[in-house]
């Protein structure tokens, strides 16, 4: 297991990159052969793109279609709609965005039968996540009653099969997954924030445990998909690593120690953002992998919103987060000169290349994602 130092005396990590195991990449390297200076205007860009997707994969309940024209794009990737509404409305303050999100939240509803309660566990967490967020920046206390609701509801399917941890649905009892562990770490953690109920932070802690010691590989900190029980035997599937586990599993360890203070908590997040960065599993020559359309078409974009966090957190030293920034910029400005297809401001699965004839919704919103937390980054002088 990789050690990192720790400045305790001013809560820094110091050179947590600098002793990381080798990179198995090369360097960061883009390839298109422009010559002209580009200047990246990421808000204007995340404008538009919100008015595109506004345009393209809106139905006329307020929710988003898969594709423009298309059928209702489910109950998950709306969630995530939500996120990125709540991404616009926090940057820019426009009231228009109030009424969307309180449409959106209503056509989830209703497009599911009348209620939040889903059988898929981490489809309510995605609802959950969004919802407190949607909560703190307006204070409309819908979203928080929504949130609670899903919150007790997901609790159900815990469970001692494999010693704790969540299931993936609330029908798959020998099924847990780090989607379903990872993401009810980060929404205990947002509720004991508003509501300082210790409850939240105790389950947080032993969720966070439970991960920690079934679906993260120590060496590396990747996070293995899920374990489940095949012909009687406890099995951990180590060969799916995803982009949004590895990004959840960053958010549950930064929120943790922003709570308690802890800095085994950052070391992990450092450790599974620095594998992120540099291995073949999750990266490619410095940009995140190609997970395809569909559902891993929105794996990236749960990646970048935690990774953003990580940059923005200030016990992380200079020079780490200097490689952060690295990173995450190399993505945003391949995007921005070679992913993003003008005029109708579209993408694909692959940020390196122009999307084809269809994009799915949830590949769409990864994009926007990246814009949405690279504009952030940009008005806070991070970006140039």
């Amino acid at each position: 297991m990789k050690t990192y130092k720790i400045a305790l005396s001013i809560l820094a990590i110091s050179g947590a990159f600098s002793s990381c195991i080798e990179s198995d990449l090369g360097p960061l390297r883009k390839d298109f052969d422009q010559v002209e200076e580009v200047q990246y205007d990421y808000a204007a860009t995340a404008d538009s793109m919100q008015n595109s997707l506004y345009s393209l994969y809106i139905a006329e309940d307020g929710v988003f279609n898969y594709n423009p024209g298309g059928d209702y794009g489910q109950y998950w990737p709306n969630a995530h709609a939500l996120h990125v509404y709540v991404d616009a409305y926090s940057r820019t303050g426009d009231g228009a965005y109030l009424d969307k999100m309180k449409r959106l939240l209503h056509g989830i509803r209703d497009r599911n039968g009348g209620a939040f309660s889903n059988v898929f566990n981490d489809d309510m967490l995605w609802l959950g996540n969004a919802c407190v967020r949607a909560y703190n920046e307006t204070d409309d206390t819908e979203y928080l009653e929504v949130a609670e609701f899903l919150w007790e509801d997901i609790l159900e399917s815990y469970s001692e099969v494999f010693g704790g941890g969540i299931t993936w649905k609330k029908d798959t009892p020998n099924l847990k997954n780090a989607v379903s562990n990872g993401p009810t770490i980060v929404l205990a953690t947002r509720l004991y924030h508003v509501t300082q109920e210790k409850k939240y932070l105790t389950w947080a802690k032993d969720l966070y445990e439970w991960q920690k010691a079934n679906l993260v590989d120590p060496q590396t900190g990747l996070v293995w998909d899920h374990i489940e029980l095949i012909e009687g035997t406890p099995t951990v599937k180590k060969e799916w690593i995803f982009t949004y586990n590895a990004g959840t599993w960053i958010g549950s360890g930064l929120r943790m120690y922003q709570i308690t203070g802890e800095t085994g908590y950052l070391m992990d997040a450092l450790q599974t953002a620095e594998s992120a960065m540099n291995r073949s599993e999750l990266s490619t020559e410095g940009i995140l992998k190609n997970e395809g359309q569909g559902d891993g078409g929105l794996f990236k974009g749960i990646f970048v919103r935690y990774f953003t966090e990580l940059i923005q957190e200030p016990a992380v030293s200079d020079g780490d987060r200097g490689d952060l920034i690295s990173f995450f910029k190399f993505n945003a400005e391949t995007f921005y000169a070679d992913g993003l297809r003008r005029p109708d401001m579209l993408c694909g699965p692959y940020w390196r290349e122009l999307p084809g004839d269809q994009v799915d919704l949830s590949t769409q919103l990864s994009g926007m994602m990246l814009m949405e937390a690279a504009a952030l980054l940009q008005e806070e002088g991070v970006l140039e």
